[in-house]
């Protein structure tokens, strides 16, 4: 599994520390969700994969050691707890419900990509049914290299239209939320700068469907979620 296909998600109530671990597993090439709680987490978690979650214990309602209990009767996803609580009891207590690691607060980001590493070289290995082409119809897309072409001509990508593409190309035919796509391009923030986030994701999402649209007034690969964001659909 390459860094570039590793998808985490972190479930930490405290906004500085999830915008903090987002941004530095980013620059370390991990693709990163954030979920602010437990029932964000779930919701995510209905409609996406992860390769990991990165699970703060000491959440408002449902802590992470509850979530982790449940999580186990449904999905094996590896589970990385972190905690301000290191006590040998605590610890104990994280692998008892079901957590595959334990790292107690603070700590050094170093270490925490060796604990994802270690945890992730433990899971077995699964092809994964990721095609190196999706068509479009008369376009095809290198889910590879994240290159769009007609024919044999490539076609010309903007760096954010690459990055949206990429990322609705890695769950296609599942929704992808707006706030997602500002979070996974690293441009969440304050209210204000997500509402302006998510405008901006809607006029780089026209702009795309121009690229590939045969007619983009009635999108048949981009579509939008009412509700909820946009879906990329391959033949």
């Amino acid at each position: 599994m390459t860094l570039p296909d590793t998808h985490l998600l972190i479930v930490d109530d405290d906004e500085r520390i999830r915008a903090l671990l987002a941004r530095f597993l980013r620059k370390s090439g991990y693709m990163v969700t954030m979920a602010r709680d437990a029932l964000q987490a779930r919701r995510l978690l209905a409609g996406l994969e992860f390769d990991m979650i990165i699970l703060d214990v000491m959440m408002p309602g449902e802590d992470g050691l509850a979530l982790t209990r449940d999580l186990r009767t449904r999905i094996q996803t590896p589970i990385l707890l972190l905690t301000a609580k290191g006590e040998t009891e605590d610890r104990i207590s994280g692998l008892e419900s079901g957590a595959d690691d334990y790292l107690a607060k603070p700590f050094e980001p170093r270490e925490l990509l060796l604990r994802i590493g270690a945890i992730l070289r433990r899971v077995p290995v699964v092809e994964l049914a990721q095609p190196k082409f999706l068509s479009l119809g008369q376009l095809r897309y290198d889910t590879e290299k994240g290159e769009l072409w007609q024919g044999e001509t490539p076609m010309r990508l903007t760096g954010t239209e690459a990055a949206l593409l990429r990322r609705l190309a890695a769950s296609r035919g599942q929704p992808v939320s707006r706030s997602d796509l500002i979070e996974d391009l690293g441009r969440g923030g304050t209210t204000d700068e997500a509402e302006n986030g998510e405008r901006a994701i809607d006029v780089q999402m026209t702009r795309l469907r121009r690229k590939i649209e045969p007619d983009p007034r009635e999108p048949r690969f981009l579509q939008t979620v009412r509700g909820t964001g946009y879906m990329l659909v391959v033949d």
